[in-house]
């Protein structure tokens, strides 16, 4: 039962992350470039602010959850006494995991800031700026995110 608890929550916080990704790429960016900067820049900053930080929770949920699991499998292999041999689907999958973790931290703690900034100052240019270097790392957290689940699901 916690096993598959744990697998829930992994998997319910990586919808999150990647749908959400998915929604502001293809729907909310497109949508807001009718509008003039100053709206874009601020109903995006508004939007990011609210993702980021439920996608702060949900690496930390992806994080713990699927740390447990490891962890899991490799007491119960070393109970019965085997060697542990973490599947090569969990190798791919933690691997490209953390990468998008670092990728997120960067967008988080980094470009988001110059976001934050620019809106302060009212600088669209340099809003807009932050907001497209956000969309490229972004891109590839989702491209990311999209190889995980395609690989995973294939190796099943």
């Amino acid at each position: 039962m916690i096993y598959a608890t744990l697998k829930l929550l992994h998997v319910l916080a990586i919808i999150v992350w990647v749908g959400g990704m998915v929604f502001a790429h293809f729907f909310l960016r497109p949508a807001a470039l009718q509008l003039e900067p100053p709206l874009r820049v601020r109903l995006m900053y508004a939007t990011l602010q609210r993702f980021f930080a439920a996608v702060l929770v949900a690496v930390l949920l992806v994080l713990v959850t699927g740390l447990w699991m490891i962890a899991r499998l490799a007491k119960e292999s070393a109970q019965a006494g085997l060697a542990f041999n973490m599947p090569l689907d969990w190798t791919i999958m933690a691997t490209l995991g953390i990468v998008m973790m670092a990728i997120f931290g960067h967008i988080r703690f980094a470009l988001f800031k110059r976001l934050s900034r620019a809106v302060l100052a009212s600088d669209w240019p340099a809003g807009g700026a932050a907001l497209a270097s956000i969309r490229t790392w972004v891109g590839i957290n989702l491209g990311l995110g999209l190889v995980i689940i395609v690989f995973t699901l294939l190796m099943a």
